[in-house]
């Protein structure tokens, strides 16, 4: 009842993303234009974070999953039934406005219920559930192309994803009500059977905005942290096809480099879990920022040397590696500086600063490279995660993750 509605809703989206700009172009879209819809996927979840956040904390993260499954299907009969582009790309923006929602819930559920002796544990594998999703549903895709020979297929399946997600939801247990949330580190008032005088305290209930002021601290300093490695992974996918494209390779060589970065990345996820409970956060996400910071400067000055296309398949398995040991790293440490009692506010600004940073870096690279270069570009992209990895040695907050009862 945790993973499950994670891997229908992330399996249903993987199928259809490949195919946006695809059908974008379909519907007359030229090359910016289509690459424009297909980024109001990122704009909707960047935008959706924040009301995401109000949402679970007012009406808890059951209902705003079977909320936010519902709008989904709504977005979805939009991208099937679209009479013109512009609807097509409100309905991608809808698309991923509910999937903040839905990413949040789960987040906040996890925060409040998981002890802290096996957090990154549970979050390395919420993290593995999504990309699980998202490296099965291409598949999925193909085969449905083949099968029946058109795109509607592959939205089609993303509608009975949500369906049976929703059911699930709505109608099987409730891990709300089986796992209680974990009582809070501050003192607690016992119920000692005398008479109460004076008045009963209460969790406060802080709004969006309180919450970014209050912790202002923490986002402007670890948050930033966080969002330069959301930019790194975001320009791995970026680059990557990139820069097979600019070294003239194939499309199927290009698809192959990659899908290989995407294997080790995917193979890793419950190992970053493993290195980040053990050791401690920081031992996971200094060596994934080093290694795929480190990488994109490797990968800078590789391109016009003889052996540019083996370097290019070395380098993506190292970013590959890189991304891996990042998996659950940005959930973990959400939870680890949420207050306990009422997560839902901090993580949706937490969530819209690190998905910030994810959709700029694609803005930058294509920036960058139409100034200067591609090569530039990986450079750039390098130091950021090299800065970012400084900002993680100075900010992770240093505590055993040993305390609790043993996993």
């Amino acid at each position: 009842m945790v993973y499950l509605p994670t891997i229908l809703f992330s399996m249903g989206e993987g199928a259809v993303l490949p195919l946006i700009p695809v059908i974008a172009a379909n519907m007359g879209a030229d090359v910016a234009a289509a690459a424009l819809v297909a980024s109001a996927l990122v704009v909707g979840q960047l935008c959706g974070n924040l009301p995401a956040g109000w949402a679970v904390a007012r009406i808890g993260e059951r209902f705003t999953m079977v909320i936010a499954g519902v709008i989904s299907m709504i977005a979805v009969a939009g991208m099937a039934f679209a009479p013109v582009i512009a609807v097509f790309a409100a309905s991608v923006f809808l698309l991923g406005f509910c999937a903040a929602a839905f990413g949040l819930a789960r987040h906040a559920f996890m925060t409040t219920r998981v002890p802290l002796a096996f957090r990154a544990r549970a979050l390395s594998l919420l993290g593995g559930s999504f990309r699980l999703g998202v490296f099965v549903g291409p598949f999925v895709t193909a085969g449905l192309l083949l099968l029946f020979g058109t795109e509607q297929a592959a939205i089609w399946f993303f509608m009975a994803c949500l369906v049976v997600m929703v059911v699930l939801v709505l109608f099987g247990p409730d891990p709300e009500k089986t796992h209680a949330p974990l009582p809070s580190s501050s003192p607690l008032v016992e119920d000692s059977g005398e008479a109460v005088s004076g008045s009963i305290p209460t969790v406060e209930r802080v709004g969006i905005f309180r919450t970014m002021w209050r912790f202002r601290g923490v986002l402007g300093r670890l948050g930033l942290a966080a969002a330069s490695l959301s930019a790194v992974r975001s320009a791995r996918q970026v680059v990557l096809p990139l820069w097979g494209v600019s070294l003239g390779l194939d499309a199927q060589t290009i698809a192959l480099v990659v899908g290989v970065s995407g294997a080790i990345d995917f193979a890793l996820f419950y190992a970053s879990g493993q290195v980040m409970d053990r050791f401690g956060r920081l031992w996971a996400a200094m060596p994934a920022m080093v290694l795929m910071g480190a990488g994109f400067l490797v990968l800078s000055l590789t391109h016009d040397g003889e052996a540019a296309v083996l370097w290019f398949g070395m380098l993506a398995a190292v970013l590959g590696v890189g991304n891996g040991l990042s998996s659950g790293i940005l959930l973990t440490l959400g939870a680890d500086v949420a207050p306990k009692q009422d997560p839902a506010p901090f993580l949706g600004s937490w969530r819209t600063l690190t998905d910030a940073g994810g959709a700029a870096a694609p803005l930058i690279v294509s920036g960058v490279t139409a100034i200067a270069s591609l090569s530039v570009a990986a450079a750039l992209m390098g130091a950021v995660g090299l800065l970012g990895a400084l900002g993680f040695i100075r900010w992770i907050p240093r505590f055993s993750p040993r305390q609790g009862p043993p996993a």
